[in-house]
């Protein structure tokens, strides 16, 4: 999977690359249950702490981290999403480290070598998505306040699949880069589903790397989608830029101007706000309300 948080310019402001020396020692195993001070290298995890009410733990934070809006100002960033200020993690003395996948392998493994505890999530899908809130839950001893908020999302998720609709399924193609197009991010194109759309390139979501989910343009033309929804993680999607694409024009999204950007930190991230603002956001693309309605 290529993270759109590791796209070229994507780097937070005042965050150091990683330090190419060895880092020294720094013996910080986890010794106390729950953690007391976590560092939270990627958004959704500091989200759902907070959610869990358990954000007094977290003492550093991904540079990416926004919601909820107060922890731009609680937090101190340590990190962007391939690099970090390890002196400075190491400086928070961190009982625990919540990183993401292999993107975060070099920083991962600078951290274990100063014998810092880890966990890796890895979710890439829905089901993914709520078993890493339940794992974060138990993680902090939130086990039941976590199974509560995954509960509430998995009903959530089911009401919303099961709203009857007065039209056709829309066709949908999601945007997740524009050069090269990169479609298909797993949780995506299940939630367009559960948010009654049709995804024009379902199996692209078994492909976890990027490479996997690279596009010509003339695909996108051949499926002709109802539907185009951008997510240029980084950067203002600019949907005019969509429409000047050779033979594009006759593409029903946007012969009928239904092209929509959802922001990347609502959906291009795999934990609660994909399931609840990034879905919304989806539903109502899908299914604007009709003149009169």
């Amino acid at each position: 999977m290529m993270d759109c948080r590791v796209k070229p310019g994507n780097d937070v402001a005042g965050n150091r690359h990683r330090d190419k020396a060895p880092v020294i020692l720094h013996i910080n195993a986890m010794r106390h249950f729950p953690p007391r001070r976590i560092v939270c290298l990627t958004e959704e995890t500091v989200e759902t702490l907070y959610l869990l009410g358990e954000q007094d733990r977290i003492v550093g934070v991904s540079g990416y981290a926004v919601r909820p809006p107060q922890v731009r100002r609680e937090k101190p960033r340590v990190s962007a999403f391939i690099s970090a200020d390890i002196p400075k993690i190491l400086a928070l003395e961190p009982d625990l480290v919540l990183a993401f996948s292999d993107l975060q392998a070099a920083i991962v493994a600078d951290l274990v070598r100063a014998g810092v505890a880890i966990h890796v999530f890895n979710q890439r899908d829905v089901a993914g998505i709520l078993a890493m809130i339940r794992t974060l839950g138990a993680l902090v001893g939130a086990a039941d306040r976590a199974d509560q908020l995954a509960t509430g999302y998995e009903t959530r998720l089911a009401t919303i699949a099961a709203t009857p609709r007065s039209r056709a399924k829309p066709r949908v193609y999601f945007e997740e880069w524009d050069d090269p197009l990169i479609s298909g991010i797993g949780w995506v194109s299940e939630l367009i589903e559960i948010a009654g759309g049709e995804d024009v390139l379902p199996n692209l979501r078994f492909q976890q790397a990027a490479k996997g989910r690279i596009i010509l343009p003339d695909v996108v033309r051949d499926l002709a989608p109802d539907v185009i929804l951008a997510s240029w993680c980084g950067k203002k999607v600019v949907p005019d830029r969509i429409r000047q694409r050779p033979g594009w024009s006759e593409i029903p999204a946007v012969a009928n101007d239904r092209i929509v950007e959802i922001k990347s930190p609502l959906i291009l991230q795999p934990g609660p706000a994909a399931l609840t603002d990034g879905l919304d956001a989806i539903v109502t693309a899908l299914w604007p309300a009709l003149p009169g309605s």
